[in-house]
Order: structure tokens, then C-alpha cells, then sequence
């Protein structure tokens, strides 16, 4: 872990004992990425700390926040997720300039990976009660974010001004096919890929909804169908609805610009991501390169 993560982690302890509640000296990280999970032993109890995420989205509490919100509602809605802490005040919380949130640790197969056959009808019910959701939501904020990030990591030395301005007209290209399709829009989950799904003695539960916003079911639909691993058309058929598969290109080209961009940002903490953030940034130079 680097000193961010490391800061998480004591962060995550401080304020769950600063609240009363018992547990290990050492945790369990259970992920550390966009944001860094910690299972706060013995405790039933997870700490959300924003990391790589609150270097680019200001105030990190908004997004934190969010997430609580829309997990709660559907929790009362007796919908299958991974709800708040309730042996906590699940905040968000600020220490030491990190914000954190509590959830309920959630007993799951770790090694197991939903295919399309449960996702896309799993995630069609999501839809369905979350348009009786009626918080607060950005227009497909994971996309329309870009130029903010671009603007961020400008002066980090991540991407070269070619690239940025690259990625800069990308967006633009993008954002004009979406607009032009006029589609119906609703509340959605905003990252909605089989990995944040899990699976649990009572079937599968979905997770993380720090990027939920607004918009065209295509946006969640797209990123079901890019992360299955399975072909478009069994993907599409799985999820149930008459969607037209050609108005689900432009969101795959916005899936695919985000991922360059915030393969980008998570290599300035996580080495290791950077063959992968190389491969995105070579499909976006492919397309935008020569406008």
C-alpha cells in the first residue's frame, strides 16, 4: 500500500473507535483501488475511504454520500444490496482530510463472477426500482466528468497535452451522439459491471453507487454488456428489454473514452494498472487521433 492507502486504513480505524466500536489493530483491505474497502474485524462493519476517486471528484463527501443514499432507498425497498451500516453512523465521515463512509460486511463467494444470464435481468430490476428513486442525480456524470478530470491531471505530467486535447475532442464526439439520440432517462447505477455484484447465500446483491447518476438505461446496459466477457447479442438478449443495439454505440464509446481517462488517474497510484490504461488510451488516440 502506498502512504494514501495507509492513511485510509488508520483513518477507517480512528473514526469507528472514535465511535465505540471494537476492532483489530490490523484489518482486512478488501480492495484498493478507486477507493480502498476495509473490514473492520471482529466487527460486521466495512469502511468505505475515498482515495483515487477524491483526487479528481471535490468534495469527495457528495459522491460518498450519494452512494448512501441511493444503497439505503433501495435497501428500504427490500431491493438485494449491500446496505448501510446500521452498527455505525455510516456518515460520510472526514479524518484527516479522507472522507469515509460504513456499511454492513456482507458475507459472499469471493471467487465467484455472475454471467450475463444473471446480470442483465438482475440489473433490469435495478432499473425498475430505481425510477421511484427521486434524489438528487448528475446527467451521466462517470461520462460528463471527463473534461473536470482532464482539467485535474492537466499538471500531473499522467498525459501529454496531444493526448489531452485528444481526449478533450473525444468527448465532444461523444457527447453530441449521445445527445442526438434523445432517449429516455432515468436514475441508474452508473458502473454497473458484473464485478460490483455479490454473491451471497441469499443470491446476488448489488454494491457500489458512487457513480450513479442520470440518463438512458444504455449507459448501465453498455457497461453490463463491455464487462461480461460474453457476446453483445447473448448480453443484450439477457437483459431483457427491446433496446436498439445500435443505440448502444455511442455508449460504448463513452465507456471505452472514461476508461482511458480513468485508467490515466489510476496510474498515478497503482502501477500495475498501466498496461491496461496503455491499451485504452490507444483505442481512444485510434478514433479521436486524427480530428
Amino acid at each position: 500500500m502506498d502512504t494514501l492507502s495507509m492513511r485510509a486504513v488508520a483513518a477507517a480505524l480512528h473514526v469507528a473507535r472514535s465511535l465505540g466500536l471494537r476492532c483489530d489493530d490490523q484489518p482486512e483491505v478488501v480492495a484498493d483501488g478507486s477507493n480502498v474497502l476495509v473490514h473492520l474485524k471482529p466487527a460486521s462493519v466495512v469502511a468505505r475511504v475515498a482515495t483515487t476517486t477524491a483526487l479528481v471528484r471535490k468534495p469527495a463527501q457528495w459522491w460518498l454520500a450519494l452512494d448512501l443514499d441511493i444503497a439505503g432507498y433501495l435497501a428500504a425497498a427490500q431491493f438485494p444490496v449491500v446496505p448501510p451500516s446500521r452498527e455505525l453512523p455510516p456518515g460520510p465521515h472526514l479524518h484527516d482530510g479522507l472522507t469515509l463512509t460504513f456499511w454492513e460486511f456482507v458475507e459472499h463467494d469471493r471467487a465467484y463472477v455472475a454471467d450475463a444470464a444473471e446480470v442483465g435481468p438482475f440489473l433490469r430490476e435495478l432499473h425498475a426500482v430505481l425510477r421511484g428513486y427521486r434524489g438528487s442525480l448528475k446527467r451521466l456524470s462517470p461520462f460528463a466528468e471527463i473534461p473536470q478530470w482532464l482539467d485535474e491531471i492537466a499538471s500531473w505530467n499522467v498525459l501529454d497535452n496531444a493526448d489531452l486535447a485528444m481526449l478533450r475532442r473525444g468527448f465532444s464526439v461523444v457527447a453530441a451522439g449521445i445527445d442526438a439520440l434523445r432517449l429516455p432517462e432515468q436514475p441508474l447505477h452508473g458502473d454497473a459491471h458484473k464485478k460490483n455484484l455479490l454473491k451471497t447465500a441469499k443470491g446476488l446483491v448489488w454494491t457500489d453507487f458512487e457513480d450513479a447518476c442520470s440518463g438512458p438505461v444504455e449507459w448501465d446496459v453498455a457497461c453490463f454488456i463491455r464487462t461480461s466477457g460474453e457476446p453483445k447479442e447473448a448480453a443484450l438478449a439477457a437483459y431483457g428489454d427491446r433496446l436498439d443495439p445500435v443505440s448502444l454505440d455511442p455508449f460504448f464509446a463513452a465507456r471505452d473514452l472514461q476508461g482511458a481517462v480513468w485508467g490515466a488517474i489510476l496510474t498515478t497510484r497503482l502501477p500495475d494498472r498501466r498496461e491496461r490504461a496503455a491499451e485504452w488510451l490507444a483505442v481512444a488516440r485510434s478514433r479521436y487521433g486524427h480530428l
